[in-house]
């Protein structure tokens, strides 16, 4: 099991990057060990035990995929990926190459960044995996074949499909992203927003905005676009009407900037654990915000509550 253990974070972000849902990637994870200790003896060690355990945890992710119809048909913002969830980078950041296995493990921004991840639910599920065999991965088109027990001509098939859909699907600016730290602007602007928000400064809040900023709240259908429908949220949350006062700490989720707010509200004493705002900006603006509720805060090492 030690053996299994050592790999156990990079293949939960496999299986992320697969489902698109981090509570999801963890039961698929318990499914791939399970399944991986009941065929323990089948292993002839004649391929490394890593593209074994990939192969395990594919195998899991497209039974799952198929059980539950997971595939998105048109995607014109999050809001079409009710099961889409945040990553934390806490946890990124512990992904390090095992000792007999030196290949990098490293996780790129392009390669998790929300967006990526909700384009890949348009794929099919054996072109989401050859998609991210040989594009994220960087396995051969022979790997790619035998993880999914096809032909490299079905394999490379799979992959050139998935590669149109997922080049109509993402911006043009994913090729600048840096590949884990954030930029300078990005880091004035976080901070900036948590301090609109703790000032309950709605003018601040808008002058940071870009005009055709996106608002969405998986799992919930909403999708609010541009400055006038988002100034209707951001009037409930600093206005007189308002659920409480506010305290954010900076994280980060994805690759991206992230304020985890916590809610005082009136009565109380304390701040408790409320949502993840994750951002998305361009030209020094923040051109999105994807909001998720509380239920991570742990994952991402956050106490639950704060004090006064």
């Amino acid at each position: 099991m030690i053996q299994f253990e050592q790999h156990r974070r990079e293949l939960h972000v496999h299986c992320y990057r697969m489902l698109a849902s981090f509570d999801e990637a963890e039961d698929a994870v318990q499914e791939t060990f399970l399944r991986a200790w009941r065929s323990r003896e089948t292993f002839d060690g004649s391929a490394q035990f890593r593209a074994w355990l990939y192969k395990i945890a594919t195998n899991t992710c497209l039974d799952l995929i198929r059980r539950r119809s997971r595939q998105v048909q048109v995607m014109e913002s999050f809001a079409e990926v009710p099961w889409l969830q945040p990553y934390p980078d806490k946890l990124l950041n512990e992904m390090a190459p095992a000792q007999d296995e030196p290949d990098s493990v490293a996780v790129d921004r392009e390669t998790i960044e929300l967006m990526f991840i909700a384009a890949m639910q348009l794929l099919p599920a054996r072109q989401r995996a050859a998609f991210i065999a040989r594009d994220v991965l960087d396995w051969s088109a022979k790997e790619t074949a035998a993880l999914l027990e096809t032909s490299v001509a079905a394999a490379n098939s799979a992959l050139q499909r998935a590669r149109v859909t997922m080049q109509e699907n993402l911006s043009r600016e994913r090729g600048e992203w840096t590949a884990a730290e954030l930029s300078d602007e990005e880091r004035d602007l976080l901070a900036k927003f948590i301090d609109a928000h703790e000032r309950l400064d709605a003018e601040a809040a808008i002058a940071i905005s870009a005009k055709d900023i996106r608002v969405t709240m998986p799992p919930l259908p909403a999708c609010f676009d541009g400055l006038d429908r988002v100034k209707t949220l951001m009037d409930r949350a600093f206005g007189p009407e308002r659920d409480g006062d506010w305290r954010l700490v900076p994280t980060l989720a994805n690759r991206m900037p992230t304020a985890a707010s916590y809610l005082r509200r009136p009565g109380d004493t304390q701040f408790r654990a409320f949502k993840f705002d994750v951002l998305r900006t361009r030209d020094g603006k923040i051109a999105e915000i994807t909001t998720f509720g509380s239920g991570m805060f742990e994952h991402f090492g956050l106490a639950e509550i704060l004090g006064e």
